[in-house]
């Protein structure tokens, strides 16, 4: 696809068309291309989120999914504890325990007593 093409896209999505958005967030996923999903998910689109979240868990980019999690995403949060948990990061689950995260707190607990 070239430069033109995706700005097309980019214009239709932003007015509305469906299948552009989907089409934007599929051509990301597939490009790894974080920053157009990050776009997509900031202006409030789940599945651009939902991609967004995925890619952020594979390259292990904790600032991606502390940024979504602080945001509110639930599910960012979950992978921020389960990657924090695999690194033995115990100032995140800390952070996210200090901000009621009951799993972090509980993930925390557990790595302290081993």
């Amino acid at each position: 696809m070239t430069e033109s093409d995706l700005s097309d896209l980019r214009e239709r999505a932003e007015k509305g068309d469906k299948e552009a958005v989907d089409e934007l967030i599929e051509l990301a996923a597939e490009r790894s291309d974080m920053d157009e999903l990050r776009r997509l998910a900031d202006a409030g689109n789940t599945d651009a989120a939902d991609q967004l979240i995925e890619l952020a868990t594979e390259r292990g980019d904790m600032d991606e999914l502390r940024r979504l999690a602080d945001a509110g995403n639930t599910d960012a949060a979950d992978q921020l504890i389960e990657l924090a948990t695999e690194r033995g990061d115990m100032d995140e689950l800390r952070r996210l325990a200090d901000k009621g995260n009951t799993t972090a707190a509980e993930q925390l607990s557990e790595l302290t007593a081993e």
